[in-house]
């Protein structure tokens, strides 16, 4: 694997910490806390190796991929918007996802509960907009 195969390795990583949280919703609202808690704690770690993949391809290339504005003018307020607030979520997600896990790790349960009604649908906006930004970036706009 080659540093150019990050953006690809990082969209993976993205659509598969949103397959986990939806599963891990589905599951808690089905009451399987077991099974929830093995589902989130398989997010992080999977958002954790993107975090650590995404600044890895950030920190060893100097390339930066812009999105062609001229040849799709029509589309660029809306890839825009996307990305801003795809950037600004992701800041934010950080802390929320260490402060609901560890909620739930000292099982505060009710503290936890009320942080991830937030946490899950940024976390979950951040992962699925980050794969639309690379399918924009890398395949429709190639």
């Amino acid at each position: 694997m080659s540093i150019t195969d990050l953006p690809s390795l990082n969209a993976t990583l993205n659509g598969v910490a949103a397959c986990l949280l939806l599963s891990g919703w589905v599951a808690i609202r089905n009451q399987r806390v077991a099974v929830h808690k093995k589902l989130m704690i398989a997010a992080v770690t999977t958002s954790a190796v993107f975090l650590a993949s995404y600044l890895t391809h950030h920190i060893k290339t100097e390339a930066v991929t812009a999105f062609p504005s001229d040849r799709f003018p029509s589309m660029a307020p809306v890839y825009f918007t996307i990305l801003i607030s795809h950037t600004i979520l992701a800041v934010v997600t950080l802390p929320l996802v260490i402060i609901t896990l560890r909620h739930a790790l000292k099982d505060r349960i009710h503290q936890h509960r009320r942080m991830a009604r937030w946490t899950l649908p940024i976390w979950l906006y951040v992962s699925v907009t980050g794969v639309i930004i690379y399918l924009t970036l890398y395949v429709w706009c190639v």
